[in-house]
């Protein structure tokens, strides 16, 4: 027994020295694609963020300014992301420059990065799975505020400048769904439901989970008149931030309210 566990433990020994071997060869005498490591990384960046999300295109801009708008696939190492890393702790806003990116977006923006490096890494274009050896920044515990259902009833009855922004809001709350999955909710996710109301069949942005939701008729109502393709149209994410805010000034709402 002893015996055949020694010979398992030389054979996988062996099997590490081949593959330890083979990468100092690699190093040694270059023979990894000498054109993909001088390929421009902020250009595959650029790709990648046309298909993600609008989070993709915040953590393209810092990272093209840490490297300002240079780097190539070679340069791409444990130490860069470090640096990355360091900067996204201390960057200022892109919009604000005043006001510092809070800790909760420097560590949603570096695990966006380190998903990219997974992605690189996956079609070959980065000598190893740099994701390994970093360090992910913590998020901090933020204590959400929340409308009542006496304030949900106050907003509905505030004139609002931007109908599709009024809709919205009050859809997620009745719903609370993700803007990110309101955004992209189109008229074939809706169904019938077994108690004859109203379901959305949905695949969540952020967890790429499928579930099937029944919702009220009051938000059914607020999807305006039935459809083909995106359930509201005109919304943009310029409106969820300003115009959300001032709409919610004239309230009298005094929460710090935010779509999730």
């Amino acid at each position: 027994m002893e015996r055949e566990f020694n010979n398992d433990m030389l054979n996988r020994a062996e099997a590490i020295r081949c593959i330890r071997v083979q990468s100092l060869i690699n190093k040694k005498f270059d023979f990894l694609d000498k054109h993909k490591m001088k390929a421009d990384f902020i250009d595959y960046f650029a790709k990648m963020m046309q298909i993600k999300d609008q989070k993709w295109k915040m953590v393209y801009a810092h990272f093209s300014n840490f490297v300002q708008g240079k780097c190539n696939f070679g340069e791409v190492n444990v130490d860069l992301c470090k640096r990355f890393r360091a900067y996204l702790l201390n960057a200022k806003q892109l919009k604000h420059t005043t006001r510092k990116v809070s800790l909760n977006s420097a560590a949603g923006y570096y695990s966006t990065f380190r998903g990219l490096s997974k992605i690189a890494y996956r079609d070959k274009l980065l000598r190893e799975n740099i994701n390994d050896f970093l360090e992910k920044i913590e998020y901090e515990d933020v204590k959400k505020e929340y409308l009542t259902l006496d304030e949900v009833k106050q907003l509905a009855a505030t004139p609002c400048d931007i109908p599709v922004l009024k809709a919205v809001s009050l859809f997620s709350c009745l719903t609370g769904f993700r803007i990110s999955d309101i955004m992209n909710l189109q008229w074939s996710d809706f169904g019938i439901a077994p108690d004859q109301g109203y379901c959305i069949r949905i695949r969540t942005q952020k967890t790429k989970t499928g579930a099937t939701l029944p919702i009220s008729h009051e938000a059914f109502e607020l999807c305006g008149e039935v459809g083909t393709g995106k359930v509201f149209k005109g919304l943009s994410q310029s409106m969820i931030n300003y115009p959300l805010k001032n709409w919610l000034k004239q309230t009298k709402i005094l929460k710090h309210i935010i779509f999730h």
